[in-house]
């Protein structure tokens, strides 16, 4: 994604993708490092996001590959450390990486697996937050979009597990929204990708075809625009272009 110059519209920016070594979160960084970002992409698949890192250099982008385990406690504080001591801010924060468990009744639900989404899911948003507000106040247009879903605001049958963990990340973040916009230049989006071609769709719905949704590209695609806009601090939207 290039101006209207010719040039890159995100240059001189640090972008964080969490969940980056595939699906919606590997798409993102690659576009936002199209679009001149220096991306750090994040996850626990170390030879994942190599292959992320080696096909943004090879399109002429940079980025450096942050291995953590969002559930580790000290995995996201050291990462902050880091990029403070790198590049002293962030620009861009994009909060992708989630845990499905499995599908069940609430009755059903195992409380191991839902403490690894309420870790991944809640616990871990917080967490981004709490180390990177200090970077994202100096950056002169901080921008965090979560990633929601559909079943955070209509609840559903057997989605409960990862429901509950969804909506109270989404909480989260309309509250930092609103306690950041008039105290800094921090601006907060949800965005639901909608139904989307990916390891965890493929997961939830093993019946379907998975021609018959769009593909992470196109998430990209509409998150680097968004990021691109002056949208007002916590708005929320959804992707539901057709695949």
């Amino acid at each position: 994604m290039s101006d209207e110059t010719g040039g890159k519209p995100f240059a001189g920016q640090v972008a964080l993708v969490t969940g980056s070594s595939r699906g919606i979160g590997a798409a993102t960084a690659v576009a936002l490092a199209e679009a001149g970002a220096h991306v750090l992409l994040t996850g626990r698949d170390t030879k994942a996001l190599e292959a992320i890192e080696e096909q943004i250099y090879q399109s002429g982008g940079a980025a450096t590959i942050a291995p953590v385990d969002l559930v580790e406690p000290d995995g996201i504080a050291r990462l902050a450390t880091a990029v403070s001591q790198r590049w002293g801010k962030l620009d861009i924060l994009v909060v992708n990486a989630a845990i499905l468990p499995e599908l069940t009744s609430v009755a059903d639900i195992d409380q191991r697996a839902f403490n690894k989404a309420l870790t991944t899911n809640v616990l871990a948003t917080q967490a981004l937050i709490a180390n990177f507000d200090p970077l994202l106040r100096k950056s002169e247009d901080a921008r965090v979009i979560g990633m929601t879903s559909t079943v955070a605001e209509k609840p559903r049958a057997f989605w409960g597990a990862y429901a509950a963990s969804k909506a109270a990340g989404d909480v989260l973040l309309e509250c930092y929204a609103e306690e950041t916009r008039n105290t800094s230049k921090v601006r907060v989006a949800i965005v639901n990708p909608g139904a989307t071609r990916t390891a965890m769709r493929a997961r939830a719905y093993p019946g379907e075809a998975p021609a018959s949704v769009k593909a992470p590209e196109v998430v990209a695609e509409r998150l680097v625009a968004l990021l691109g806009e002056q949208f007002p601090s916590g708005h929320r939207e959804a992707v539901n272009q057709a695949a």
